[in-house]
């Protein structure tokens, strides 16, 4: 690589994220329905055309600040665990990313508002957004893995109607795992995100005052509804579901 050519990269990357971070101000200031190209390029006194050249429409800085906000909570989950020891007890692994999804959303509330509040009027996620989507319910997914091929899984009974349902979801999320498994782990996901919603966006109020403690258990429970056990061996939950 030439020098020129990369002082040129650096240069770009540098006003990349000037036009991200103005941006993510103005999430702040006005929600995403507001975000506007010729309003960050102002703030940053360049001329519209000049911004185009690196975000073609609005729906383009859009869509990065949304794989951004994706990949930064998904980051997170995948640090926390794997910070967790080795012989940990799966639950706590669990709740460790799980909590790490929590912090994230609370210290970046207009990002998480972004990926997982009110669609934006008029705009529609490209497939570059899925893959960043879905590092958490990765991460979780991992989890419940490791615990099927070592100690084992304390399936969850699954309803009859439910079963070809759970088959073909399991094929698309985790074909190695038991389709009980899965759709407990497809609801566990949403009702994580449903806990820290309700907590971000003022649901809680005069409701829940213990917020971390409520959190820590509501997690803990999560973990034993999608199977996981502290560290002892155990096989389908009796009258379970287990194809």
């Amino acid at each position: 690589m030439s020098t020129t050519r990369g002082a040129r990269e650096r240069a770009r990357a540098e006003v990349t994220a000037a036009i991200k971070d103005e941006a993510r101000r103005q999430l702040a200031a006005e929600g995403a329905a507001k975000l506007s190209l010729r309003a960050v390029a102002r703030e940053l006194g360049m001329v519209s055309s000049a911004l185009y050249r690196y975000f073609p429409s609005r729906d383009d800085l859009l869509t990065a600040l949304i794989v951004d906000a994706y990949d930064a909570v998904g980051a997170a989950a995948e640090t926390a665990l794997a910070r967790q020891p080795a012989h940990a007890p799966q639950p706590a692994r669990w709740t460790a990313v799980c909590r790490a999804v929590r912090t994230w959303a609370l210290a970046h509330p207009h990002e998480y508002a972004l990926i997982y509040g009110s669609p934006v009027p008029g705009y529609t996620a490209p497939m570059a957004t899925v893959g960043p989507a879905s590092r958490v319910g990765r991460a979780l997914v991992s989890v419940a893995r490791d615990a099927h091929r070592g100690n084992g899984l304390a399936v969850p009974p699954l309803p009859a109607a439910l079963s070809d349902e759970a088959r073909r979801i399991t094929e698309d999320v985790a074909p190695d795992l038991p389709p009980p498994v899965v759709a407990a782990l497809v609801a566990a996901w949403s009702q994580l995100f449903g806990l820290v919603s309700f907590e971000l966006f003022g649901q809680f109020n005069r409701v829940v005052e213990e917020r971390e403690a409520f959190f820590d258990h509501a997690a803990t429970t999560l973990a034993h509804a999608v199977g996981l056990i502290d560290g002892r061996p155990a096989g389908p939950a009796p009258g379970g579901d287990s194809t």
